[in-house]
């Protein structure tokens, strides 16, 4: 038996090596991937021009550290700065770490307007990561169990409800920000409406609160624009980054903006790896190759093909609650738990996932063919029919 912790419950499967949209176990078997490292892989599996970047870094220089200057990096804030029109940057290696480094954004703010207990409102079914501060803001019992005493300083309302959130702000003298997902991933591919968005953006802007959006999942193209707050027009001023970013290599962002902007000083916060050069050439292949290949509009596009074309095949069944999401983001909730399905598309060579337990989550790769999407298509309906039809 190998020597790892026992952290995840793995399927009985493991991978050699990947093409596109397709992945190969060691037997050989073909797999189409309609989970992207969940969200990660934005460019597919060997994806040339990712490749050729990374091995060319690889011979150059992979880590100098934070100590000195590195030129990949200002690259990365610059582009980032330019498609968000945010101000500042901070690299670090993961999406919880880039929560992190918000809330603690958060927190040094409110001090700074001489609040003694800042509190950040976060939303119900909310996933955030599983640091100590990002589990204490995730929205999620399950798994938050076991790690009490959990950080404090958090207040929770139903996810995309104003008027808890006004409620809370005539009560409330100590809150200083709002973090929340414009889609919920883990949550089950819930959708903040773009008038939600818009009017927490003016209560924050009323209160002075900060507006905070985790774009860890829903971000880097995947919604059909670099970032799904933007499909509400709105200008968070702090904004997280992970997953996609770096097509595999791990790299996240904190962004800031606004007031937001100057609140961190040398010493406030840092990261060994983060923002090193390997890591920002991933990402800056990545969003290059977004722009060229004009792979945002293809997520818009071959999202809606997907969701029509399951609407459509599972139209009659009963046990279909619906089918959201926008472009590539993709969920289909059942009335009832149906984890086992990940296990029995994983015997058709099809790679999905179920999250909120009664969700299947789809998050393709933005460079899916139109002839995966309907492969994609042809081998989960029947499956969710046989699923729904045996219970």
């Amino acid at each position: 038996m190998p020597h790892l912790m026992n952290t995840y419950k793995r399927l009985p499967v493991a991978f050699t090596h990947g093409q596109g949209c397709r992945l190969f176990d060691e037997q050989g078997k073909s797999y189409l991937d309609a989970l992207a490292g969940i969200a990660v892989n934005t460019l597919g599996h060997n994806h040339p021009r990712l490749v050729k970047a990374l091995g060319e870094q690889l011979g150059r220089l992979i880590h100098t550290s934070n100590l000195y200057r590195v030129g990949e990096a200002e690259l990365v804030s610059d582009r980032l700065a330019a498609i968000s029109g945010m101000d500042e940057v901070f690299f670090c290696n993961s999406g919880c770490e880039a929560n992190e480094a918000a809330i603690k954004l958060a927190r040094l703010y409110g001090h700074q307007q001489g609040i003694e207990q800042p509190t950040v409102i976060v939303m119900e079914q909310a996933f955030h990561g599983r640091t100590l501060a990002t589990l204490s803001a995730t929205g999620n019992r399950k798994v938050q169990a076991g790690f009490e005493p959990l950080v404090t300083g958090f207040v929770r309302v139903p996810f995309d409800d104003l008027d808890a959130i006004e409620q809370l702000a005539a009560r409330n003298p100590n809150v200083v920000a709002v973090l929340f997902e414009p889609i919920q991933g883990e949550g089950g591919i819930n959708i903040a409406h773009h008038d939600f968005m818009r009017s927490l953006r003016r209560i924050c802007d009323q209160k002075n609160w900060l507006f905070m959006v985790d774009e860890v999942q829903c971000g880097i193209g995947r919604t059909g624009i670099w970032f799904a707050h933007q499909h509400a027009g709105i200008l968070p001023d702090v904004m997280t980054l992970a997953k996609g970013l770096g097509s595999g290599i791990p790299i996240g962002a904190c962004l800031a903006a606004g007031r937001a902007s100057g609140v961190f000083k040398p010493g406030n916060h840092g990261s060994t790896f983060g923002g090193n050069p390997l890591a920002c050439v991933a990402a800056l292949t990545t969003l290059d190759v977004i722009a060229d290949d004009a792979l945002m509009l293809r997520a818009s596009t071959l999202g809606d093909r997907i969701r029509d074309a399951l609407r459509n095949g599972l139209a009659d069944v009963g046990g279909l609650v619906e089918v959201r999401g926008d472009g590539l983001m993709i969920g289909v909730e059942l009335d009832r738990p149906c984890t086992e399905l990940v296990a029995l598309g994983l015997e058709a060579g099809l790679l999905i996932n179920v999250t909120a337990d009664k969700v299947v989550r789809l998050l393709p790769a933005l460079t899916m063919s139109d002839a995966e999407a309907d492969e994609l298509v042809s081998g989960l309906v029947p499956l969710i029919k046989k699923f729904l039809e045996a219970k």
